[in-house]
């Protein structure tokens, strides 16, 4: 791909290649010379020209990021936290940071799986596309942009939300997160969908882009390897290896297993909390509501990024209040951890 200085996509080629890595980085060092926070990584030190086309790579990453952003891609920021152990035992859960190092491998990804989705469409090919459509949950955003004094349009705008987030970014960033966290929440889960190339897809709403797959990572995750088939059949000149009616049903497939992958995850992360707050049952805690559903309602402690059931004292509450919150109980095996509104 060849970026313009404005962050643009100029223009761009698939092949197949191979890759030789020149030196082995890792995110936390690589990002900490980046910043100017850290000596440079003894691997970029070692070959020669790397250094200056890591930061020709960060200037080219940070200019497609503001584009996107221009347009209306989301600046969101969630707490992901992974187990402390010390042994057998948990002792923490440590949040873990976005950085410049981060950043360049998620711009180069998204510029990727849009160029893949363009050439696929030039090859008169159908594609599988990651979507997140308009919020369906878009007047209760409308409501609490109100409750931090900002109006919205009554319709999904993704620019003006995204220009909300922006502000309430630079006034609270300690509490970003958490609101964050809410916008997320009533943005709705992603989905794959299989589009023929004339039609008009639903796009990604999140990352202000129409035309957007998963194609960069076959070894871990199906849909790519499925992308993968598609565009190797395209480079060849062979029809195409699905048909429509078997990619949407791929589609389907897909987003359910994904969901299911995620509840799995998500329970694990949960035993790891619940194990951690085993022993503090009966404290109280700030905690802001991140689900309201008539399955149940769930919240989230603001001191500590674990989440849990609000099963006494739900009443009249959606998604972005703040309370108190009381722990009642634990199960570790089930990774269950619930609440009830502190008096």
């Amino acid at each position: 791909m060849i970026i313009q200085a404005d962050g643009s996509l100029l223009e761009y080629d698939i092949c197949p290649a191979l890759v030789r890595n020149h030196a082995k980085l890792a995110y936390n060092s690589m990002a900490a010379w980046l910043e100017g926070q850290g000596p440079i990584p003894e691997g970029i030190a070692a070959v020669p020209g790397l250094e200056e086309n890591l930061r020709l790579q960060d200037k080219a990453a940070q200019n497609m990021q503001t584009l996107r952003h221009v347009h209306g891609a989301l600046s969101l920021e969630t707490i992901e936290a992974r187990p402390v152990f010390d042994g057998d035992v948990i002792t923490g859960l440590e949040p873990e940071e976005k950085n410049h190092a981060k950043a360049i491998i998620e711009d180069f990804m998204i510029a990727a799986n849009g160029a893949t989705v363009l050439f696929l469409a030039s090859k008169n090919f159908p594609s599988i596309r990651r979507v997140v459509r308009t919020p369906s949950r878009w007047e209760r955003i409308v409501e609490i942009a109100r409750e931090h004094g900002t109006s919205l349009p009554e319709t999904p705008d993704s620019p003006a939300l995204e220009a909300f987030l922006t502000r309430q970014k630079a006034a609270n960033p300690q509490r970003f997160p958490d609101l964050s966290l809410t916008i997320i929440k009533l943005l709705g889960p992603g989905e794959y969908v299989a589009e023929l190339p004339e039609t008009t897809p639903p796009g990604h709403f999140g990352l202000a882009v129409r035309d957007y797959t998963h194609s960069t990572a076959p070894n871990r995750r199906y849909p790519d390897l499925v992308t993968q088939r598609l565009l190797k059949s395209a480079l060849k000149g062979e029809q195409t290896p699905y048909t429509i009616d078997e990619l949407a049903a791929l589609a389907d497939h897909f987003t359910l297993k994904e969901n299911d992958a995620n509840k799995v995850e998500r329970q694990v992360g949960k035993s790891a909390a619940a194990l951690l707050l085993s022993h503090r049952i009966g404290e109280t805690f700030d905690a802001i509501i991140t689900g309201a559903a008539d399955k149940g309602t769930w919240v989230r402690l603001l001191s500590i990024p674990v989440e849990g059931k609000l099963v006494r004292g739900f009443e009249g509450m959606d998604v972005g209040y703040r309370l108190r919150v009381q722990l009642t109980s634990v199960d570790v095996d089930q990774g269950f951890i619930d609440f009830r509104k502190a008096n």
